[in-house]
């Protein structure tokens, strides 16, 4: 079904809350960023669909008590994929880890040779970097250049305020910059 995006959501709710059928076009406005938030969470299709799809039952169940308090739909949404994420590693005793891999750009296949390996060294610097953060300044970093969430919607999902995110985000970025720096001049990350 093709999603109209002239639609907002609080039309979408408001039909989906009178009628359970009409959740439809919600699912899916959001299902697409729901399973990828879970997928690099988790790691495993199977799960990261199961989680998909127990956000959105918990979503349709519980969308009768969902007001709009100034707060996207899609955050509300992110905070219960969250919560279960973070329900799923504490069932299975794991720490979480983000599969960055997955989200590599690959090099222009126009660019030379020597560009390709270029970028891939460039590339490859920075996951390593990225890895030895702690999976909160991970989890952050994929809110914001993979989901490509606001602000806003992160500081829902992470249960900060949004000058917290804003502050966490800076320090994360400049203390990647500054890894990477020490990489070029030939220390170890």
């Amino acid at each position: 079904m093709l999603v109209s995006t002239s639609e907002s959501d609080d039309i979408l709710i408001r039909r989906a809350q009178e009628n359970p059928a009409a959740f439809e076009p919600l699912y899916e406005r959001y299902v697409a960023q729901v399973y990828a938030y879970a997928y690099y969470r988790v790691g495993n299709v199977q799960d990261a669909e199961d989680i998909t799809a127990r956000t959105f039952y918990q979503a349709l169940t519980h969308l009768s008590r969902y007001t709009n308090r100034g707060v996207p739909f899609s955050a509300w949404l992110f905070r219960i994929a969250h919560n279960l994420v973070s329900n799923w590693h504490r069932d299975n005793g794991r720490r979480q880890t983000y599969p960055l891999d997955i989200v590599l750009d690959t090099p222009d296949p126009s660019a030379s040779l020597a560009e390709r390996a270029e970028v891939n060294e460039e590339t490859r610097r920075l996951w390593a970097v990225i890895r030895t953060l702690p999976p909160e300044r991970q989890q952050l970093l994929v809110l914001k250049f993979v989901d490509e969430l606001s602000t806003e919607q992160i500081a829902v999902i992470m249960g900060r305020s949004e000058g917290a995110v804003k502050a966490l985000l800076h320090r994360t970025l400049v203390a990647i910059r500054h890894q990477l720096t020490q990489v070029a001049q030939g220390e170890h990350v």
